[in-house]
């Protein structure tokens, strides 16, 4: 998730301590309860004012002040928490803030950085036991820890070890009170890993596992608390709910990050925020848009300082419109060699057709590399998409679709008529979702197509194809993970009837026929049209 607002404080870890000096002006508690394995588990700086702590996050204020309610005095103990919202709606950073600002011990484990348990398990565990990973220890954990009663145990004398104090009895930490906490951010994740309910269970009665008053558990998540609420007899965590930001939120937090001239920003930002806002609301991806629009913005200005006024606004706004239209039609976009040979020696050679759109020059051919079989699963994807299921069997027959044009018979105009609504029907709800089966079976059908092209691409990447025909690979599923990764394909949810995930493809269809154009496919015969 992207950071909103100020950017967090570095906060002292194991390794970074070595290097790090405490600050002379913190303050300290009395030296004869003053213990030093804590000091590696909170931030190393003073701690943050409630003034601050709302300021550096814009819209936020009501759930800082609602998990500060939770959290409770420096020695109550609180019930577990689950921070839950959309992508990038402030969830990790508020909740890193907040600590900071009450200055108490904390370990944060995400599971974007944990593919499997062990990692998950030993990530906590180095944390707890102030462990660094380097070349004298071989880059091993403090603790081996594959099974989930092995970490128990370990947590157990971890937290032991963190608090000063044997199990069973109460303790001192350093900072403003006793509690320390374990944070678990991008819970969501585990549901992709194998025995992801077991390992969710765990976590999420870890509370009642543990039974120790003086550790508090956060839980951060991208999706909806029912998504866990399955196991009976736990205590459940206390929902904070953190709902997308919106015009007024974004544009204030845009504004702690201003340039010097806060005015020339806040009139960049009143031309392309409410653009923008229909398209994305995340921090990361609007950043990241909104650096080279500025920098077009300030182009006609000598100074840098001057105060625009309401004429130069429009002069400004005229001549930035055109790269505004041009950067809401992007889509992902990872350039290529060519196009950094492009950037350096203002020429590129390109086999594909160049044509006019929108007053700029576009491309047939992708800014992107791209496997073959990864291409064909990005084709699938969107036909599964934009296409109703029950078309399926007409579309892709066992000759792979080609003879079902000549076997159509000629159609009344009532039947084209229904066909006309149900495509605007289909333009009006969008793209569908579809399960893992349905998308499998289109590419291995599609993939019979294109058999030689794919071999070809295969045999050049030193891949071995074990048959003739071209059936499933054995990297199609860990293909479909990195273009969900890329944000060419979504997951939507799952379907309580059918119990599987399904998916929606992102890419537009100008996108799909470039994909289709560079691999030679006829995709245009296998959309459905009116």
């Amino acid at each position: 998730m992207g950071t909103e607002g100020a950017t967090p404080e570095r906060r002292t870890t194991r390794s970074s301590s070595s290097l790090s000096k405490p600050s002379l002006d913190a303050p300290k508690p009395p030296l004869s309860t003053r213990p030093s394995l804590p000091n590696d588990l909170l931030f190393s700086d003073e701690p943050l004012s409630i003034d601050t702590l709302l300021s550096n996050f814009p819209g936020r204020g009501a759930q800082v002040l609602e998990i500060l309610r939770l959290i409770g005095p420096p020695n109550s103990p609180m019930l577990p928490l689950l921070l839950h919202g959309g992508v990038s709606t402030g969830k990790t950073s508020v909740i890193l803030q907040i600590l900071h600002h009450i200055n108490r011990p904390f370990v944060y484990t995400s599971c974007c950085s944990c593919h499997s348990p062990r990692i998950l398990f030993e990530s906590v565990l180095n944390q707890l036991f102030l462990h660094r990973k380097n070349p004298s220890n071989g880059y091993l954990s403090a603790r081996r820890c594959e099974r989930a009663s092995d970490f128990i145990n370990l947590l157990r004398d971890a937290l032991s070890q963190v608090t000063g104090s044997p199990r069973g009895k109460k303790s001192k930490l350093d900072g403003n009170g006793e509690m320390i906490y374990l944070i678990f951010d991008n819970v969501e994740l585990i549901r992709s890993w194998n025995k992801s309910s077991d390992i969710l269970a765990l976590l999420f009665r870890l509370f009642d596992i543990l039974n120790i008053p003086e550790v508090g558990l956060i839980y951060i998540s991208n999706a909806a608390p029912d998504a866990y609420y399955s196991m009976a007899g736990s205590v459940e965590p206390v929902g904070v709910y953190f709902p997308d930001y919106t015009v007024d939120d974004l544009f204030n937090i845009f504004m702690l990050r201003s340039p010097a001239n806060r005015k020339l920003y806040s009139s960049f930002l009143s031309v392309v925020l409410k653009p923008f806002f229909r398209v994305t609301r995340r921090i990361d991806e609007l950043a990241t848009a909104f650096d080279p629009l500025f920098q077009k913005y300030c182009e006609p200005l000598a100074d840098l300082n001057l105060v625009p006024d309401e004429s130069m606004k429009r002069r400004l706004f005229v001549r930035l419109q055109p790269h505004l239209s041009a950067s809401l039609n992007e889509t992902f976009r990872v350039p290529s060699e060519c196009s950094f040979e492009a950037n350096k020696e203002g020429t590129c050679s390109k086999k594909g057709n160049i044509r006019k759109l929108s007053g700029r020059e576009t491309s047939n051919e992708l800014d992107f590399h791209m496997s073959v079989s990864a291409k064909y699963l990005l084709i699938s994807a969107f036909l599964a998409s934009r296409n109703p299921a029950t078309l399926d069997a007409a579309l892709f027959d066992s000759t792979g679709g080609s003879n079902n044009r000549k076997q159509k018979k000629k159609s009344s105009q009532a039947i084209m008529d229904q066909k006309d609504e149900m495509a605007e029907e289909m333009l009006l709800k969008g793209p569908g979702s579809f399960p893992l089966e349905r998308l499998l079976a289109i590419f291995q059908c599609i993939t019979s197509v294109g058999e030689g092209t794919l071999e070809e691409e295969q045999l050049e990447d030193g891949m071995v194809i074990e048959s003739g025909n071209v059936g499933l690979m054995s990297d199609v599923l860990l293909q479909l993970s990195t273009l969900c990764n890329a944000n060419f394909i979504c997951k939507s949810g799952s379907c309580p009837l059918e119990g599987s995930t399904r998916y929606r493809s992102t890419v537009d269809e100008d996108m799909a026929l470039k994909v289709a154009r560079s691999i030679n496919f006829p995709l245009s015969k296998y959309m459905y049209r009116r």
